[in-house]
């Protein structure tokens, strides 16, 4: 679901987290609300993360332990920051009636369906990778298994997104439009990543990544491992129709030739108003709900109007997924932007 962009790049590209450590609350209680709620952390990883074990395979659980450092901008809890002063026009470019729509979940004619992952070794076999838009991905070998699950399936004409998340070196890989060699062990994308993810680093100003806004994809799903622990703690993201010629910290790319300002610029953030009552959605659509209030939701791409991303599985409850549907754009302000880059 892209937009065409006047850019190289921008003309196709598109497009942290502690777990809780309680067992998971019934319907009617209340979830945390306050950062002070969550173990706190340093560096790449809680105290929790010696206790619980980062997984491996498709849709592995991370065991508690957070993607990126606990100052960085997807972790950073915006509860408390300013509304910024065009929120009300921003807000009505996305749609004030327009709802809130999972684009992840357990139950599509072929399977479960979202943006998939899968979490590896860190001896597992590189493989390379030639890329259409070279000048802004990362150039080297990614260590991409044979059974990488790739977005919307073998045979898929969307985005086809593989994200790769090495466990023990901490470091995320992203590929956009990627396709296997056929008959070789090698790829091809349209565009790539890689991430240290225990660095706050950004991408350079100007480039894309895997996500049309230059921002890793993985840290802003919305995961069924951390929503069974009962907290998520980053923002989310999302995305919409129309983007403006701008991106703001922490994105590094635009992908429009729109410069009103009353679109949302790239890397934008939205946060679900704090009156909204969210205790009579059921415990999946809430724990989400909750993350859009104190850590908000960031544009990443350009595509359909409140689409919030998720990786697939099996065990979602499409049913209490669906309840996100109720919420409307009305009920969201933006985060104030501060510094806005221009194209």
């Amino acid at each position: 679901m892209r937009k065409p962009a006047p850019r190289l790049t921008a003309a196709i590209l598109s497009t942290g987290l502690v777990l809780s450590a309680c067992a998971a609350a019934p319907a009617s209680a209340p979830l945390p609300v306050s950062p002070a709620a969550h173990p706190s952390s340093t560096g790449s990883a809680s105290p929790l993360a010696a206790v619980f074990k980062v997984s491996l395979g498709s849709g592995a659980s991370l065991g508690g332990k957070r993607v990126l450092p606990a100052d960085n901008p997807w972790n950073t809890p915006v509860d408390q920051a300013a509304v910024d002063q065009n929120s009300a026009a921003l807000i009505a470019s996305i749609g004030l009636g327009t709802t809130l729509h999972p684009d992840f979940g357990a139950h599509w004619p072929k399977g479960p369906f979202g943006i998939p992952y899968v979490v590896v070794k860190g001896s597992q076999k590189k493989v390379k990778v030639s890329f259409t838009y070279a000048s802004e991905s990362d150039k080297g070998t990614y260590p991409i298994p044979k059974n990488a699950p790739v977005e919307g399936g073998s045979k898929s004409r969307g985005d086809r997104h593989v994200l790769v998340l090495d466990r023990d070196h901490w470091k995320l890989y992203e590929l956009f439009n990627a396709r296997r060699v056929p008959g070789t062990t090698r790829w091809k994308a349209g565009s790539g990543a890689i991430f240290d993810l225990k660095s706050n680093k950004l991408r350079p100003a100007g480039w894309t990544s895997a996500d049309a806004a230059g921002l890793p994809i993985f840290p802003g799903l919305v995961r069924y491992d951390e929503v069974k622990a009962g907290v998520i703690t980053h923002a989310l993201r999302f995305t919409v129709a129309e983007t403006r010629k701008a991106y703001v910290s922490p994105a590094r790319h635009y992908a429009s030739d729109n410069t009103s300002a009353d679109l949302p610029p790239m890397g934008m953030r939205v946060r679900l108003k704090a009156g909204f009552d969210i205790s009579g959605f059921p415990r999946q659509a809430r724990i989400v709900l909750q993350a859009m209030k104190t850590y908000g939701m960031i544009v990443a791409d350009n595509g359909s109007d409140w689409y919030v991303s998720g990786a697939p599985d099996k065990r979602w409850s499409d049913d209490q997924l669906g309840t996100l549907k109720a919420v409307a754009g009305r009920n969201f302000e933006v985060v104030s932007m501060g510094d806005i880059t221009t194209g």
